[in-house]
């Protein structure tokens, strides 16, 4: 990768991680942005959907069935836009889950960018498997 998208990558991560202040979950805040052509076409953060209280969790400290992941939100208010996901980078705080990597993979989205490892890593394979390319830029060191 040539130093200029590096730059690009550190800069849209950080305003993922802004956006990620938005959330209203406790046990982890995840920001995403969309952004095709240098230009920024959807954001989204991990919460409830619309309408709902902006209550992430159980009375046990569990994140509640019903909440949407960063990338979720993010896919879905592009969809609901006149932008099309296709060939975009969608940028993430965290590693997608196996649920978002199928929603990132039918949205037509080619190259993923995030900041720390989920602990599950379902979701990298699948994208791998895909051909979507993927590209940490948090401080551990990748193992691929």
């Amino acid at each position: 990768m040539d130093e200029k998208q590096n730059i690009l990558d550190r800069r849209y991560m950080r305003m993922a991680e802004v956006w990620a202040e938005n959330s209203y979950c406790k046990r982890r805040k995840v920001g995403a942005l969309i952004v095709k052509d240098k230009m920024i076409i959807s954001d989204g953060y991990n919460g409830t959907p619309a309408g709902f209280e902006n209550i992430c969790e159980d009375e046990t400290g569990h994140t509640k069935s019903y909440v949407l992941h960063a990338e979720a939100n993010a896919i879905t208010k592009v969809s609901r836009s006149n932008n099309s996901s296709e060939g975009a980078t969608l940028y993430v705080t965290a590693s997608p889950c196996i649920e978002c990597a199928k929603l990132i993979i039918q949205a037509g989205i080619k190259r993923v960018v995030f900041l720390e490892y989920y602990r599950l890593s379902e979701g990298l394979d699948l994208l791998k498997r895909a051909g979507v390319e993927i590209c940490y830029v948090g401080d551990e060191k990748i193992d691929e």
